[in-house]
């Protein structure tokens, strides 16, 4: 990664500025791109101190002036950019019937219509360096399907289309991939329960919830060299719960 920028939404924090860290020890300029100001500062400001360049910038993923906003930073301070990791996002536990017109507004617009204004508005950027790398992220749960949080199952779904059909119109300049995680260890997880946490836990053939490193690792070998003939593609980095275990059924229950 060296002499590369990478710009992250949802880096404030959690798998985001998981992801940033690492990039940055393997080299990376990094651009946090978040709402949580403080946060994102702090951030920021840790990578700073611990000797990797990063930078901090507002970013609402569902306006597209703020994607504008934050390339035009990028590009001033580091010269250009190369990695855009689309990290942002939320969840909503409601199904379909009880899930309300704002709740499915927001999930969808920070899920889905962020990460389309992600591509849409960095692509001329990576085009100027002459190659890129973008990487999405889906969900386990745009796979298979639960009862619940039906707007979070729509939008990690549509993110793998939208991977693919991106990947064919940016090629051969851009390389678009997307990384499929099941539970992780962040923030995003807190919500649960210790029951319903270790309900799920028990579908993981692994037996445990990953660690940000373990799927940052993924997105440093995306964002890399490394996978320069990969495009389109989805890693699944899910502990094994799509192979065919215990999933959602009858045994996660019990």
């Amino acid at each position: 990664m060296q002499g590369k920028v990478a710009l992250i939404s949802g880096g404030a924090r959690g798998q985001g500025a998981s992801h940033a860290r690492l990039l940055a020890e393997h080299g990376a300029a990094v651009v946090l791109g978040d709402i949580l100001d403080d946060e994102g500062e702090e951030t920021a400001a840790r990578l700073v101190k611990d000797g990797f360049d990063a930078a901090y910038v507002h970013l609402d993923v569902t306006r597209s002036a703020d994607w504008q906003a934050a390339v035009t930073s990028v590009e001033t301070r580091f010269g250009g950019l190369d990695v855009v990791v689309n990290n942002a996002g939320v969840a909503s536990i409601a199904s379909v019937e009880d899930e309300t017109d704002e709740g499915w507004s927001r999930v969808v617009a920070i899920n889905q219509t962020g990460v389309f204004l992600g591509m849409k508005h960095t692509a001329p950027a990576l085009r100027r360096r002459g190659r890129g790398s973008v990487v999405n992220t889906s969900s386990t749960l745009g796979i298979t399907a639960t009862p619940m949080s039906f707007a979070y199952h729509a939008t990690k779904a549509a993110i793998l289309h939208m991977t693919r059909s991106a990947a064919l119109t940016l090629a051969p300049t851009i390389r678009v991939n997307c990384i499929v995680p099941g539970l992780v260890q962040t923030e995003f997880i807190a919500g649960l329960d210790d029951a319903a946490l270790e309900r799920r836990v028990r579908t993981y053939p692994l037996g445990r919830v990953a660690q940000p490193e373990e799927i940052s690792a993924a997105v440093l070998f995306l964002a890399s060299d490394e996978s320069s003939y990969i495009t389109g593609s989805p890693i699944y980095l899910d502990g094994g719960v799509l192979s065919g275990f215990a999933g959602f059924g009858p045994e996660a229950e019990q």
